[in-house]
């Protein structure tokens, strides 16, 4: 089985690299289509193809994904359409905002089944949370095989077209916010007397410890900084002194921004 990248940016290509990571495709079938040589040098010599025509990658590819920037979707796909396979390929197109009634619009009769994919850059690490909306021609098969490979990158959520937007603020843009958060705490750290880099180390690993808490316990965020909320005590104190600053608004208004 053989995927071709269109676009090795930062999203496409971070998610080849998961894609080299797993097991589900050898690098051999992995192939990268860029026009910039320093990405497809970098790709190069991770084991894959690569070509600058975009065309090439299509040719001979099982699944075609095309990433890049949502205002670029229609020239990309324009250009590949002929060579495109609709009774042989699936289609994945990662790019925020693109509508699938789009997609179809602009390839008509040679639009394969066609998947709107979100993942995020730790797809790169295989700790991506991916939304996936099967589109158009869409079989159980094919929704089985897009989920054995995204599901291998990280966590992966099937949802409506509708939600596809909430879950790109929450999980897409939203590993940003969350670094602003490590971010933000090593910069505290650092004010209460750590070097940088030990600050930066702290904060990651608490991070950590939280969310595996969660997830082995189950428990919703709240009954689990009660465990930890003395009366009186330390945490409580900065919790509080966070919600003065407006953290979970901050928070709250931060996502509903980004719809």
């Amino acid at each position: 089985m053989k995927i071709s990248m269109i676009g090795a940016g930062a999203m496409g290509g971070a998610t080849v690299e998961g894609l080299i990571k797993g097991e589900t495709f050898r690098n051999e079938d992995i192939t990268v289509a860029d026009p910039s040589q320093a990405v497809t040098d970098r790709f190069a010599q991770m084991g894959v193809s690569v070509t600058a025509d975009n065309s090439a990658a299509v040719s001979g590819a099982d699944i075609v994904c095309v990433c890049v920037k949502p205002w670029l979707v229609e020239k990309v796909l324009s250009g590949i359409r002929d060579e495109l396979e609709p009774q042989r390929q699936l289609l994945i197109v990662i790019a925020a905002g693109v509508p699938s009634a789009k997609i179809v619009e602009w390839l008509g009769a040679q639009c394969p089944p066609l998947f709107l994919v979100i993942p995020n850059i730790a797809i790169a690490q295989m700790a991506s949370m991916t939304f996936v909306v099967p589109s158009v021609g869409v079989k159980p098969e094919h929704k089985q095989l897009v989920s054995r490979i995204f599901d291998e990158l990280g966590q992966t959520i099937f949802t409506d077209e509708q939600h596809l937007a909430a879950g790109t603020t929450l999980a897409s843009c939203g590993i940003a916010y969350a670094m602003r958060y490590i971010r933000a705490a090593a910069e505290g750290g650092v004010e209460l007397g750590f070097k940088a880099d030990d600050a930066k180390h702290i904060v990651m690993q608490t991070v950590l410890g939280a969310v595996k808490l969660l997830e082995a316990s189950g428990m919703h965020p709240e009954r689990a900084i009660d465990l930890v909320t003395t009366p009186g005590g330390l945490t409580i104190k900065g919790l509080n002194e966070m919600e003065h600053a407006g953290f979970t608004s901050a928070v709250i208004r931060g996502l509903k921004a980004g719809m």
